[in-house]
């Protein structure tokens, strides 16, 4: 998988050059199949950008490739990446699973059912939210997750309470 981060580097710098990639064939031929995933980019182990798709739409070469371009110069969080920044940006793709709504009781079965190696999605009406595996590294405390995952979809702290629930895996993979 070395050759996707390969990919999305390649991409940013296309991008950043304003020419158009050329993908190989033996890439296409390899990620053909229809997964979802997220490109996420640091600067200096802080956040630079990272945008994704949760449900497989195209094909993983295609996810990736519009994946790095729209975090490298869409994720409105930051501005879009400068040429003299690409030596310093450090790139990480997260593929995931096909996620699962989790059936649960009660909130005490709900936390009984998640765990750190899970990304967790909320939905609630019209607004979900998403935080990939790696978050846990930052918020370990289950309770204290669902909160700012509720605060991020834009709801109260406590709307992960009454909210659907969907877990989904991650395999990752991040340049040095």
């Amino acid at each position: 998988m070395k050759e996707l981060l390969s990919l999305a580097r390649k991409t940013l710098e296309f991008h950043l050059k304003g020419k158009k990639l050329i993908i190989p064939e033996s890439i296409k031929e390899k990620y053909s199949e229809k997964k979802a995933c997220f490109v996420t980019l640091t600067k200096k182990n802080e956040l630079r950008g990272c945008i994704g798709t949760l449900y497989p739409r195209q094909a993983l070469y295609q996810d990736i490739v519009e994946n790095a371009i729209n975090a490298g110069f869409n994720d409105f969080r930051f501005p879009s990446l400068r040429e003299n920044e690409l030596l310093d940006i450090r790139i990480e793709i997260s593929v995931l699973s096909v996620p699962e709504r989790l059936e649960f009781k009660d909130n005490k079965e709900l936390l009984k059912k998640i765990d750190k190696n899970m990304g967790i999605i909320l939905k609630k009406g019209y607004n979900s939210a998403t935080f990939l595996p790696q978050v846990w590294e930052e918020i370990p405390d289950k309770i204290e997750f669902l909160e700012h995952l509720s605060a991020k979809t834009g709801l109260e702290k406590n709307a992960w309470k009454d909210a659907e629930i969907y877990s989904y895996r991650v395999e990752k993979i991040k340049e040095k």
